[in-house]
């Protein structure tokens, strides 16, 4: 017997709940109000759930130590392999030339819409803050080169990088998601790109116009932002008249850079659509499950990248070493939250939790998407993290997947995504980083900033219910 039914019936279902709520709220004060780090408010708030819910100490242990290595195994490695290939588009000024292509050759009146393009495409392989740091510069300066408000063209850059943050893998969010609620990569990257593009049109150019003029931001935006290659660069470099950005002065070209940030992408959704119309046995689908892999696709994204993004870019091999090497430190911390939140994730099903919530979603007859969707939604207004609500909302709703359909599972990894990103105020990192960046009043970024986070997750849910319609009729699949 598992140890869920052995614990569920003995401590009852409301003393689960209550267990779990209490291990949640113990995460959020430490976090909140005593500014503990998010890694050890998740320790502290598994032993606080195992130990309500009566597990002995012996298996709150293990439960915790077995989630934390199953997280790093399977999330651990994807995340620092995106993070090399980030750094070395970075670092080789590979997405300067992107937004200097795309932002140079299209007409002010569609630059938000070319700006929100550019930031989902660079926001792939980047972390959000990585994104912001990179792009958010260059869209100040040219706000100001041609006199429109900042948030016109700001708006389209924080969702594109906020939307793919929150729905697309590699980023680590779905990608615990996806290994919580045992998800097909493929899938979820294909209907999390489906439910990206209007989203990213909704809560970026369209919401953009409106910010602009409900908010003044000045744009005291750092304009000069160094990289890790330049401390080792002795080339010289030149500032981009049309971006502002300080470049390498031997750059990647353009087409070899998108290719080589859509790979990783590419082979996984290759391999999805091998699943869905290759039959089983045939060598090219044995040769599609290999590459799209997301160890081996990322692994073939970062191969690929040493070479398109550092020494055809004039980069040295000591200076692609060193660009890779530098892009671990900075997501240590978010390798340490994303292992200590499966431990909890892990800690809430072995406890029983899980099965309780299951049990009682059924019994209210409200959607899975929703439920997963509302969860996130609370952990994130209380922890202001969004890979934290996201890892303990798949944990508390996982056991909703196991009777569900391969397309309804990664519909719910996406689901909890969006409620992921719900309404981000000042107990987020994110929100004083745009606050300063755009150099904003609070107000005024809760008018801009929180309200645009608010339409994607709104949007986010209501894209992933119409696709979930489309595939109860076999319209997709």
């Amino acid at each position: 017997m598992l140890l869920a039914d052995q614990l569920v019936a003995p401590a009852g279902d409301l003393h689960l709940m209550a267990a779990a709520l209490l291990g949640i709220v113990s995460v959020v004060l430490l976090i909140s109000l005593l500014r503990v780090h998010p890694f050890l408010a998740l320790i502290f708030g598994s032993a606080v759930l195992g130990v309500v819910a009566g597990m002995p100490a012996a298996k709150i242990v293990d439960s915790f130590t077995a989630g934390v290595g199953s997280t790093v195994g399977s999330v651990g490695l994807l995340i620092a392999l995106g993070a090399m290939i980030g750094a070395l588009l970075a670092d080789s000024g590979g997405a300067d030339v992107v937004v200097d292509r795309v932002v140079s050759g299209v007409r002010a009146r569609w630059l938000p819409w070319a700006v929100a393009g550019v930031a989902a495409l660079i926001g792939l392989p980047l972390f959000f803050e990585v994104g912001v740091v990179l792009l958010v510069p260059i869209v100040v300066l040219v706000a100001r080169r041609l006199d429109i408000p900042p948030m016109t063209v700001g708006i389209p850059a924080l969702a594109g990088l906020s939307v793919l943050h929150g729905l697309v893998p590699p980023h680590p969010g779905p990608l615990v998601a996806i290994a919580a609620l045992k998800a097909d990569m493929g899938l979820t990257l294909a209907f999390g790109l489906t439910i990206a593009a209007p989203t990213v049109i909704i809560a970026g150019p369209v919401f953009g116009s409106i910010a602009s003029r409900l908010v003044r931001a000045d744009g005291a935006a750092l304009l000069v932002r160094p990289t890790r290659a330049m401390a080792t660069d002795p080339s010289p470099r030149h500032v981009d008249p049309r971006a502002g950005g300080v470049a390498r002065a031997n750059r990647p070209r353009f087409a070899p850079t998108v290719l080589t940030m859509m790979l990783p992408v590419a082979l996984m959704l290759l391999r999805a659509a091998g699943e869905l119309w290759l039959p089983v046995g045939s060598r090219a689908r044995g040769a599609l499950d290999v590459a799209g892999a997301p160890i081996v696709a990322m692994l073939a994204g970062i191969v690929v990248a040493m070479f398109t993004l550092g020494l055809r870019a004039g980069m040295s091999r000591r200076q692609v070493s060193d660009s890779i090497s530098g892009a671990l430190p900075p997501i240590a911390a978010i390798l340490l939250i994303v292992a200590a939140g499966g431990g909890l994730k892990q800690t809430l099903i072995d406890a029983g939790v899980g099965a309780v919530v299951g049990h009682a979603a059924q019994g209210t007859g409200i959607s899975p998407m929703v439920l997963g969707w509302l969860v996130a939604v609370g952990i994130r207004l209380a922890t202001g993290s969004a890979t934290v609500a996201t890892i303990t909302a798949a944990g508390i709703v996982a056991p909703l997947a196991s009777g569900m359909d391969r397309p309804s599972v990664a519909l719910l990894v996406l689901a909890i995504g969006s409620g992921s990103l719900f309404f981000s105020h000042v107990n987020d990192a994110g929100f004083w980083l745009v606050k300063e960046y755009f150099g904003l009043s609070i107000a005024d970024t809760f008018k801009s900033w929180s309200v645009m986070e608010t339409v994607i997750s709104v949007a986010g849910l209501i894209g992933v219910l119409v696709l979930r319609a489309f595939v109860s009729r076999g319209a997709l699949l």
